[in-house]
């Protein structure tokens, strides 16, 4: 960011729509146009056009995870239980663990959902058709794959790659330590977690299984957003956004990544734009840019505010709008042309 007063960067936040969650802010989603802000508290803000609407999904407890497919947001809780909620505020109980926690959530393309309470890991298809699995330990990361009905589970020493629909042991990929988040690149070809140990590891599913280890990290990378291209996952956890590259069938193997949005503050959430090559970035001292990929030009969307840390960013499928939350239940929606 330019701290040159005569050359200051464009500056988009007087066309923020602020927002008051009123709430820590987790996970942000977006149903079409209405942007759903996952609140601490077990409630969801649901933003469309300005007007608020707020709907108590887990008024027992905090929402843990939350995903959507642009239809249907999904959350799951500490009070045991997932849930759905429509874009109108309808929410309806998905499924309850006991009071275990729920630690992870998937959507697959075709409907189907995944979800994960301590070891235990449930996909239930678009039909309703439930399988479980035991995962090796705590089931803290889970991805469908872009093709076919494939789980990635993440846990302690690896991943194991799970078909739900087919009544055969869960392939691993194996890799010692504690995996937490886990994405498959956007062609299938990759799998990567982030790590505790402040790296994140990958694999190349064909035609090695190699591994690709990406470290150098001052905190948990634990915002992962691909490129619209594929060719490119941005994360978090330096004082830049870290970019790793995957346009070869090697990936990162032997590179370098690209930095760029350094600033004197560590990056807390990444989101690529869904078409352009263009990365939103949220800091821990509550900025929020804009970059071009193309030559780290940004546009500044939030100021840095004390005590405002960026804890949620989020893209509408179309590009169109980026919405942004905070620890302290600062929040707000930027409406692109």
């Amino acid at each position: 960011m330019s701290t040159n007063p005569h050359n200051p960067i464009p500056d988009l936040s007087q066309a923020v729509q602020r927002v008051d969650a009123s709430a820590h802010v987790g996970v942000i989603c977006f149903l079409q146009t209405t942007a759903a802000f996952c609140l601490g508290d077990g409630g969801v803000l649901l933003v469309r056009d300005g007007a608020e609407h707020r709907v108590q999904v887990h008024p027992d407890g905090s929402i843990l995870c939350a995903t959507s497919d642009g239809e249907r947001l999904v959350t799951g809780g500490d009070d045991g239980r997932v849930a759905v909620t429509g874009a109108d505020g309808s929410t309806r109980d998905f499924a309850d663990s006991g009071g275990t926690w729920i630690d992870a959530l998937a959507l697959h393309h075709e409907g189907g959902i995944a979800w994960s309470a301590g070891r235990n890991v449930t996909a239930r298809d678009r039909k309703g058709k439930e399988k479980r699995f035991t995962a090796p330990s705590s089931a803290r990361g889970l991805a469908f794959a872009p093709k076919g009905y494939r789980l990635a589970v993440a846990h302690y020493n690896g991943v194991s790659l799970w078909y739900p629909n087919l009544e055969k042991e869960p392939d691993p990929l194996e890799w010692k330590g504690s995996h937490l988040d886990v994405t498959w690149s956007p062609d299938g070809r990759f799998v990567v977690t982030s790590m505790q140990e402040n790296a994140l590891h990958g694999w190349r599913l064909a035609p090695d299984r190699g591994h690709m280890r990406m470290s150098g990290y001052a905190a948990k990378p634990r915002s992962l957003s691909w490129s619209a291209d594929g060719d490119m996952l941005a994360t978090s956890g330096a004082d830049a956004v870290i970019a790793w590259p995957f346009d070869s069938k090697e990936g990162p193997t032997g590179k370098a990544p690209r930095e760029f949005g350094v600033r004197a503050a560590r990056v807390t959430r990444v989101a690529c734009h869904p078409h352009l090559p263009i990365c939103a970035a949220g800091y821990e001292d509550g900025c929020v840019l804009l970059i071009r990929v193309s030559d780290g030009s940004e546009l500044l969307v939030r100021p840095a505010v004390k005590g405002s840390r960026v804890t949620a960013l989020a893209w509408d499928a179309a590009g169109k709008l980026l919405a942004f939350g905070c620890d302290d239940g600062a929040a707000g929606i930027l409406p692109l042309p």
